[in-house]
Formats: structure tokens, C-alpha cells, sequence
């Protein structure tokens, strides 16, 4: 189907699967892709035992041998539109004496649009889409722990050009890396402790350069506990992220009754200026990624609610503050307190059941309270799958669930794993 522009831009603003309000750009980096996660409450980063090792922890790949080729489709947001489809291509093999290397394709198709300028006249059809391209390597440290790295590129394709007075082009090629580690027999024999941290590095700008986002940094911890014999074996996953942005919104430090107005030196020079006059900045922005690996733990912690005049958390309508920060949570988002940090973290369950290793079925359930990587949900989200395997061919299916109408509801993937 055709969808106007305004649609893609309200995909690409919101996080392209999330109708809440995030720091970040390029959020797509984060669906996760495989069936058999997605069947587990998308709990992956201490399994990792397959060619999605490349995107889920790129350590797994330390303890992996031979080779594999892996595949999964998805029409994606399905209550939203009918042509957004998301595919993902992986690979890996053994290299004796070097290690193991892999990588995959990720492509984002987000279908035909019709462009419209300023007015509202039509000018034309064009197509968007988004594509990653990564390469990983991962090697044991020890007989029990291994580490990962990957490199990626990024190419997203919204449209050739921006309209209005917007600077830039409606595309952008960027550059990020992961580091993983897992850890197996950790503190439980059968315990195994895995960490990642994806999509490091410079800041992603999309139409105008004036307004770059931060890359999507997330950090995935995850722990998988295994038991069972070559018959029945089952296996009890969960995953906690975080992503790793600081943001602050716009905010009134000086209680002058507005934003800005000055520069870095305290010099007045109007509606322009980020700055009030002691100097310090009041527009909202982001943390370089460097910085922010850090400071998206205590952000709300240390800025927010620093002055008695700043207006944050103070809800005036339309879920925002008086200075256009986000107010959630009756008007109470940002309330100073370091409990809020851990609000933002996303937490990922799931249980997996196999047969004799032939048949699989997996249920679990996803919970993001403040929507930044998922999407927001007032219940844990369920999910449920199946699995087959046979001489050395695997087919998964994957599905979520949701409250009804939400765009994510009776999202199905559909996967294929090859060993040779």
C-alpha cells in the first residue's frame, strides 16, 4: 500500500516500532531478529549458539564450530501498515587456529510513499528503506568464556531529499561496533552469563545534520540456566537492556522564565541561544556516546529537578512540561530520583522445551514500562513459539502477542537455520 511521507517520518521520529518517546536514532538497529527468540520473550544474549550469535553476542560465536547460514522474515507492524517487511541474513564459520567469524545483512523495507512538500502537493513516489551490514569475529578465552567483536555498517534511506528549509539529504551512512562476552558454568554448572554492547558510536544524522541523534547504544545482559538429559531438555532465559543514552530535556536552570537566549560566554542573542547567562546550557540535547555509556545511568539523577523554577516533570498538557520535556507517569517522569533510572530498563523472559532435539516449543513475555525500546505496553507483552530440526535443517516460528491494536499484535516471524 501507498502511505504519505508524514507515516515514514512518524516511523523514523518514534523509533520506527515504538510510539513513545526516545533519545535515539536509528532504534530499528534494535529488533531482534530469529524466531526462536522471538518465541522466547526475545531473551538471547547468554544462548547465542548460532549464526544470530553475530547480532545477539558476538562472544557466542568463541564456541561455536563448523559453519551455518540463517534466515528470518517478518512482516513488521503488521496492525500498521502491510508492506514494512524486515529480513535478516547471518552467517558463520570455523577457521582453525583463528577463531570464529560471522556477520549478517539486515534489511529494513519500510515500502512505497507518496512525497508531499510543505503544502500538501503531491511531487512523486519514492521508496525508503534501511540496511546494516556487520561483520563479527569471536574467540574462547578459556574452555568457559569467550569474547566478541563486531563492526557494522549503517545505510538509511528515507527519502533523496528533504523539503522546506531542511539541510541534508534524506539518507545516511554511519558506522558503529559491539562487544560481547559470555561466560559458561558461571557460579552454576549449568548457569551461563552472557553481556553485549551494540551499536557504539557517532551520532546519526537524518535530513538535517542540525538535529543528529544519538546512535542506538544498548546494553544486553543475559542469563541462561539449561537441565535435562538428550530427551527433554529445557532451558530458562532472561535478558535485562538498557539503553545507553543521556538525554536531557529543555529546562529553565536560571528561573528566568525561559529557555536559552544567551550563548556559552553569557552573552545575550535572543530566541537563538542555548545558554542562559551563568553559561550552562538549557536546550535539550545529548551526551556524546562516549560520555553517555556512563551518564544514561544518573541522567534524570543528577540534572533533572535541579531547579525549583525548571518546570520539569510539571505535566501542562499533551504529556509534556511547560519547556517541551517529556512529563510521564501522571507529570511524574522526571522526578530526580535514581529509582527512576531503572524504569527505562527493558526485561526479556523466556522458556524453551526441546524433545529428543527435534521439536521445540518455547513461550515468555517482554516488559519495557517506559516504551523506549519496545513498545509500551501496560502488561508484559506474551510471546510463543515452535521449532523443528533435522539433519542439520531448522525451522522456527516465532509470534507476539500484545493488547488489542497495538502495532506490534500477532507479529510473526519465521526462521531457517542451514549447518553443512
Amino acid at each position: 500500500m501507498k502511505k504519505c511521507v508524514a507515516i515514514i517520518g512518524i516511523l523514523i521520529s518514534l523509533n520506527v516500532f515504538a510510539f513513545a518517546a526516545s533519545e535515539a536514532g536509528a532504534i530499528w538497529l534494535l529488533i531482534n531478529p530469529g524466531a526462536r527468540p522471538a518465541g522466547m520473550g526475545e531473551a538471547g544474549a547468554a544462548i547465542a549458539d548460532d549464526a544470530y550469535a553475530s547480532y545477539w553476542n558476538p562472544a557466542g560465536l568463541g564456541f561455536l564450530r563448523g559453519r551455518e547460514v540463517a534466515l528470518t522474515h517478518t512482516n513488521w507492524l503488521p496492525n500498521l501498515a502491510s508492506d514494512i517487511y524486515y529480513d535478516f541474513l547471518g552467517y558463520r564459520q570455523f577457521i582453525p587456529n583463528v577463531g570464529t567469524v560471522g556477520g549478517h545483512v539486515i534489511v529494513m523495507n519500510l515500502g512505497e510513499q507518496q512525497r508531499m512538500d510543505e503544502f500538501g502537493n503531491y511531487l512523486g513516489d519514492f521508496t525508503s528503506y534501511m540496511m546494516a551490514i556487520t561483520g563479527s569475529y569471536g574467540t574462547a578465552l578459556t574452555r568457559r568464556s569467550s569474547i566478541g567483536v563486531s563492526i557494522k555498517m549503517i545505510y538509511q534511506h528515507l527519502t533523496d531529499q528533504g523539503t522546506a528549509a531542511e539541510k541534508g539529504k534524506g539518507y545516511s551512512t554511519n558506522f558503529c561496533f559491539d562487544v560481547g562476552y559470555l561466560k559458561k558454568q558461571f557460579l552454576l554448572k549449568n548457569l551461563t552469563f552472557g553481556a553485549s554492547i551494540t551499536n557504539i558510536g557517532p551520532k546519526i544524522s537524518f535530513i538535517d545534520v542540525n538535529q543528529a541523534d544519538p546512535s542506538p547504544t544498548n546494553l544486553k545482559m543475559g542469563w541462561s540456566y539449561t537441565f535435562g538429559n538428550e530427551y527433554n531438555k529445557i532451558t530458562i532465559a532472561y535478558d535485562v537492556n538498557k539503553l545507553l543514552v543521556a538525554a536531557y530535556p529543555a529546562r529553565d536552570l536560571d528561573g528566568d522564565e525561559r529557555v536559552g537566549y544567551y550563548n556559552e560566554n553569557g552573552n545575550y542573542v535572543g530566541a537563538s541561544g542555548e545558554y542562559n547567562k551563568d553559561g550552562q546550557c538549557e536546550v535539550g540535547y545529548t551526551d556524546e556516546w562516549y560520555k553517555g555509556i556512563f551518564t544514561s545511568w544518573i541522567d534524570d539523577w543528577l540534572l533533572v529537578g535541579d531547579s525549583e523554577n525548571d518546570g520539569i516533570g510539571e505535566d501542562v498538557g499533551g504529556g509534556k512540561n511547560k519547556w517541551g520535556g517529556t512529563a510521564d507517569k501522571d507529570g511524574d517522569l522526571n522526578d530526580g530520583s535514581f529509582g527512576a533510572e531503572f524504569e527505562k530498563l527493558t526485561h526479556n523472559f523466556g522458556i524453551e522445551y526441546w524433545y529428543s532435539n527435534l521439536f521445540a516449543i518455547r513461550v515468555g513475555c517482554m516488559y519495557d514500562k517506559e516504551g523506549k525500546i519496545l513498545m509500551k505496553n501496560k502488561y508484559p507483552v506474551p510471546t510463543f513459539g515452535a521449532g523443528l530440526r533435522y539433519a542439520g535443517m531448522g525451522f522456527d516460528f516465532g509470534y507476539t502477542a500484545g493488547d488489542a491494536g497495538h502495532a506490534r499484535q500477532n507479529t510473526m516471524l519465521f526462521s531457517l537455520n542451514m549447518k553443512f
